[in-house]
């Protein structure tokens, strides 16, 4: 390492373009204080020594490696039992093709240049299945699904813009649930979405609306889920009925009766829109409960995550409706609705909900039973989720063998951060709702959660979370379970980031000193953290370093991977991150590229690591 790593409080050089400071021979120079370059040659990755080993065995001790062999090596090594010949010379000509710009007619083999640099290409040797392979035939309560929360709003909860883009953008990610709180607007029939009580601009309902119906299965099959936080009238309610069935069409799903004895299967509402929302409030009124305070844009957002945001106890019709039990709800008589509350407007809007919502009622015990009659979708914010683990955690698993849990962030995180969902998965909780357009650590364990089952948003529950024994117990997430599985991972190198940053991003006098953090996140006595050694003054570094994790839970556990930029002087700098679920993990040497803060991909940069279980 030289003797000026990179000190924020020292003076930056003067701005010069990248190519001007690397010279015809390959190396990049640093000036110092303005008044002498220090010159470091740019040295490329080469094959580890489990690399060149691999090669030479499979190659039977030849210089290259014909696509019968490599086949021989994804099949043996690689763990790709399906790999068929075809498939090996197809890589075979797009390394070639990739590498050498040559037709397939040209070679017709690899050399270990070629092979190392395959075993490199994500898109040809990723680090995860990428083909669903879940059973998607059982009940939508036996899935994790990838959920978002006020999924129209652009940044913080208190005054960023409302917007159909983070919905498509959401949907793109593979987010299979949106929620939408709807407002009336100031012009006669209009709804608009944005977050009640705050000074975030609104979005028109209907621009929503379409930009779910044109994006909803761009990266899933899978049904989308939309949770509607309504504060409406009838009449306005009538007008979203009128305009989902419109803009949906054929797209939309919803149940022939009120109540369903168990919901329907992610395969059998393929390319389906299905809503969920809590009975309208007319119901509620035709059986006496009454408004103590105006419905307006401007009054209490009273969904139950607002309720959370302040404290204050705004009385509105939605307040009161949730002191009701959900049989109530239900159990209300459609031609009792009195025409003056606009008897019209609610049954229409009613029979498009497939998933019933509401809130705990009374104790928590009470509000977690399971009725035998029907199925329905309970919401708990973070804290009650903590509250109901450590008090009723069986409880809570068997409501959600049955029925669907949605959990939602406090009120008090404005600035749209998340909160660590894998209390809610070890309690099976169907649904952690995260704010997607935020950032963080949390956000990046959703992200890899949602990349098992070939991103396709919908994951099947562990058995243990699924299964009752002879005496109808449940699962008890405080159980101490042995290990059933170990993980073994090698970091071999890293490569990429001279080609995504300039070459004075991470230090302005030498090159970067990369380290590699590797952690597992899943149940308490699975958690893990390791540390690779610091490769100093190199774009490429080499660790090759092996981690062991022993795993209690391999089902819920997520390997972490982040590199950082050592600094002496000041914090270390963040040189990209993922998060991969384990039970996806293929097996043997994989290209697992990484990202940025955000979430987004780096475009070149990447990791050869080893992935084996024992």
């Amino acid at each position: 390492m030289g003797s000026y790593k990179k000190d924020k409080h020292r003076p930056s050089p003067l701005p010069e373009s990248s190519n001007s400071n690397k010279d015809e021979m390959g190396s990049y120079n640093y000036k110092m204080f303005n008044l002498f370059n220090r010159k470091f040659k740019i040295t490329e990755a080469e094959p580890p020594k489990d690399v060149k080993q691999l090669f030479s065995k499979f190659s039977n001790g030849g210089s290259h490696m014909t696509a019968d062999l490599l086949r021989r090596f994804l099949v043996l090594h690689q763990d790709e039992l399906d790999c068929t010949l075809a498939d090996a010379q197809k890589i075979v000509e797009e390394v070639i093709n990739r590498r050498h710009h040559l037709t397939r007619y040209s070679r017709h083999s690899l050399n270990l240049d070629d092979f190392f640099h395959f075993l490199l290409y994500d898109d040809l040797n990723g680090p995860i299945t990428s083909q669903v392979h879940n059973d998607m035939t059982a009940p939508l309560a036996q899935y994790f699904i990838y959920t978002g929360h006020n999924s129209y709003l652009t940044g913080n909860q208190l005054s960023s813009d409302c917007s159909e883009v983070p919905i498509v953008k959401a949907l793109q990610r593979g987010v299979r649930v949106i929620e939408l709180d709807l407002w009336p607007g100031s012009a006669k029939d209009e709804i608009l979405v944005l977050h009640g009580r705050t000074l975030t601009t609104p979005v028109p309902l209907i621009k929503c609306l379409k930009s779910i119906r044109d994006y909803a299965f761009a990266s899933s099959p899978y049904p989308v889920i939309i949770t509607l936080e309504d504060h409406l009238t009838p009449e306005l309610q009538a007008k979203v009925a009128e305009m989902v069935t419109q803009t949906f069409g054929g797209m939309l799903y919803y149940p022939e009766s009120d109540s369903l004895l168990q919901f329907p299967s992610p395969e059998s509402l393929k390319h389906r829109i299905i809503i969920s929302t809590k009975p309208p409030k007319e119901y509620l009124e035709s059986s006496g409960i009454k408004r103590k305070g105006p419905l307006s844009p401007g009054g209490r957002n009273s969904s139950e995550e607002d309720d959370e945001a302040s404290g204050i106890p705004y009385h509105t019709a939605e307040l009161e409706a949730d002191d009701r039990s959900d049989s109530d709800q239900d159990d209300v008589d459609l031609t009792d609705c009195d025409n003056k509350s606009g008897q019209l407007g609610a049954p229409a809007y009613k029979r498009l909900i497939t998933i019933h919502a509401g809130k705990p009622k009374g104790c928590l015990k009470d509000a977690l039973k399971v009725a035998a009659d029907k199925v329905r979708r309970l919401s708990l914010s973070e804290q009650e989720l903590e509250k109901a683990a450590a008090t009723n955690g069986t409880d809570v698993v068997r409501f959600t063998q049955k029925n669907i849990l949605r959990i939602y962030p406090k009120g008090t995180r404005i600035t749209s951060s998340n909160y660590k969902p894998i209390v809610g998965w070890m309690h099976g909780a169907q649904m952690i709702a995260f704010n997607m357009q935020g950032y963080g650590k949390s956000l990046w364990l959703m992200h890899g959660m949602f990349r098992a089952n070939g991103g396709c948003g919908y994951l099947k529950k562990p058995d243990f979370l699924l299964e009752k024994g002879p005496n109808n117990e449940v699962f008890d997430p405080k159980t101490k379970l042995p290990v059933t599985k170990t993980l073994n991972v090698k970091v071999y190198l890293g490569d990429g980031w001279r080609l995504d940053f300039s070459h004075t991003h991470f230090d302005s006098y030498s090159p970067p000193d990369f380290y590699t953090k590797v952690y597992i996140v899943g149940v308490p006595a699975d958690a893990a953290k390791r540390k690779t050694k610091i490769i100093e003054d190199n774009w490429s570094p080499a660790w090759n370093e092996e981690f062991t994790f022993p795993l209690t839970v391999p089902e819920l556990a997520l390997l972490r991977v982040e590199v950082q930029e050592y600094d002496m002087s000041d914090k270390d700098d963040f040189g990209g991150q993922t998060c991969l679920p384990v039970l996806d993990l293929r097996p043997g040497i994989r290209s697992v590229p990484l990202h940025d803060k955000k979430g987004e991909k780096l475009k070149n940069v990447r990791l050869l690591m080893g992935f084996q279980f024992v």
